[in-house]
């Protein structure tokens, strides 16, 4: 089941919601590197995500799904969201140098054909960050927070993923390893969780990270039209709400 933004945008309001946001924003960040003169794509609901990427990125885009709904992103200047079918982008091959995707891979309907409009939009040598919940990750079994919807990935069915369509994993990295509740006394222990966590191995995280890079020849070619998945038609446009 994909969550409707409005349920995103109360997850990332919640205590909860903001200590994730933040412990991720460092990876996703780190990941990033320097992103000045870059052409940078938001993927799903990235934009909590992306505001490190306004100051010095040349273009910045949120794309998101007409089926989780949009919002007004960011609050200040003209908005930079965009809602699309994510399988069928509205971007000119090799379009953008970056693209973060955070509760996006987990809700499409078919993922290896993101995979290859991802390949079709990325320049040469661009680079993508993925954020997923881990499979056995326990904010995967739980429905209290956006990573308990979806499919969560193992890291070898994400690895997979990327290389089976052209993309070479270069950096992984995990997250999210405090328990996925809002009791006061458990978010504030968050950053003594997630360092004790470290040391014990990625079996307590409930995210994986990882970026990736493009290859020069698409390992499999784009599917025709006709083979593709046939989706449920997008909801009418609707006015989009102002997130945080």
């Amino acid at each position: 089941m994909t969550p409707d933004v409005t349920q995103l945008i109360g997850f990332y309001k919640s205590p909860l919601g903001r200590i994730a946001r933040s412990l991720l924003t460092e990876q996703v960040r780190g990941l990033a590197g320097d992103v000045t003169g870059l052409r940078v794509l938001g993927l799903g609901f990235a934009t909590p995500y992306m505001r490190f990427t306004l100051a010095n990125a040349e273009r910045v885009l949120a794309f998101m799904p007409a089926r989780q709904g949009a919002s007004s992103w960011p609050r200040e200047g003209p908005s930079r969201t965009v809602l699309c079918d994510p399988l069928e982008m509205p971007l000119t091959d090799s379009a953008v140098d970056l693209v973060i995707a955070v509760h996006a891979f987990e809700h499409v309907t078919d993922s290896e054909e993101l995979m290859r409009e991802l390949w079709r939009v990325c320049a040469p040598n661009a680079r993508i960050i993925v954020v997923v919940p881990r499979r056995r990750g326990l904010w995967a079994q739980r429905d209290n927070t956006p990573f308990g919807s979806g499919h969560p990935f193992s890291r070898s069915q994400l690895d997979d993923l990327l290389r089976q369509h052209s993309f070479t994993p270069e950096v992984w990295r995990d997250a999210l390893f405090l328990p996925p509740s809002q009791l006061p006394p458990l978010l504030k222990s968050a950053r003594l969780f997630e360092r004790g966590g470290r040391l014990l191995g990625s079996t307590l995280a409930g995210a994986m990270c990882v970026k990736a890079k493009k290859e020069l020849f698409p390992a499999i070619t784009r599917r025709q039209r006709s083979e593709r998945l046939v989706r449920v038609p997008a909801l009418a446009p609707q006015a989009a709400m102002r997130a945080e």
